[in-house]
């Protein structure tokens, strides 16, 4: 069943004279690792903003769990909100560094609840004292962990991982995807996971697609897709993607993420 229905989406932004997205359709199916990869200006973030309600598409719908919410005022998106949490590629511009750990995990919810913070901090492999510190006290890849915890406070279905390694060190980058992989089968979460490299979509994702100046020129299964892409533009991506794995096979030690 598709949890999100995306259906000719189109985005202009007239002042600016940009056309964003052209024509974008996809299904994202319940339980799916679902990736979205392209190089800069390619619409990722202009799309993610509309999965989000976070923009209005200038035509075409986005309907979650069955549900429109394309043009859905502020006041109804309360069910999505709680249903849809978004982890971003700057864990420090994202984390209020004037609050502790606990109330940042805690804030999604309204109210503080220990236990919860407790329980999220293990599930992303910090310390329970973590808790008490503030976010400058942490490496990157922890305060990505402590972003992608209070992420999960609100018992999301679906997870947006937009671009959640690309600021991080390689040594780090595979611990942090390999938690989310984790974080996904644990909680049964449907995961969208936004970036402009192929190696660490396939390092992740099950189905993917390939955007180009607002398009997607490619989608399919990740095994279709690297093994034989059919549009010029993914065989140039492909070409530049670095081998993760290789490199984290090269590296040992680095930051503790």
């Amino acid at each position: 069943m598709s949890i999100i229905e995306v259906r000719d989406l189109e985005r202009r932004y007239a002042r600016r004279d940009v056309h964003a997205l052209r024509g974008v359709s996809f299904d994202v199916e319940a339980g799916q690792r679902f990736g979205i990869v392209g190089e800069s200006g390619s619409g990722k973030s202009t799309l993610v903003r509309l999965l989000a309600a976070l923009d209005q598409p200038t035509a075409g719908t986005v309907s979650f769990q069955g549900r429109r919410i394309d043009h859905l005022p502020e006041r109804k998106l309360g069910f999505l909100r709680s249903e849809l949490q978004i982890v971003f590629q700057d864990p420090m511009g994202s984390l209020d560094p004037r609050m502790r750990v606990a109330d940042i995990i805690s804030e999604p919810l309204g109210r503080r609840n220990p236990k919860l913070v407790d329980e999220l901090l293990a599930a992303v492999g910090l310390p329970a004292d973590a808790a008490g510190r503030y976010p400058h006290q942490f490496s990157g890849g922890q305060r990505q962990r402590i972003s992608i915890a209070r992420a999960l406070a609100p018992h999301p279905s679906v997870l947006i991982a937009d671009e959640p390694v690309s600021a991080l060190d390689v040594s780090v980058r595979g611990q942090i995807l390999d938690l989310l992989a984790s974080l996904v089968d644990q909680f049964a979460l449907t995961l969208i996971f936004v970036s402009h490299d192929l190696g660490v979509v396939r390092h992740v994702c099950d189905r993917v697609a390939v955007m180009r100046r607002g398009e997607i020129v490619e989608l399919g299964d990740v095994a279709q897709v690297y093994d034989a892409p059919q549009h010029e533009y993914t065989r140039e991506l492909l070409a530049a993607a670095p081998n993760l794995r290789a490199e984290l096979a090269r590296l040992s030690g680095g930051e503790d993420g």
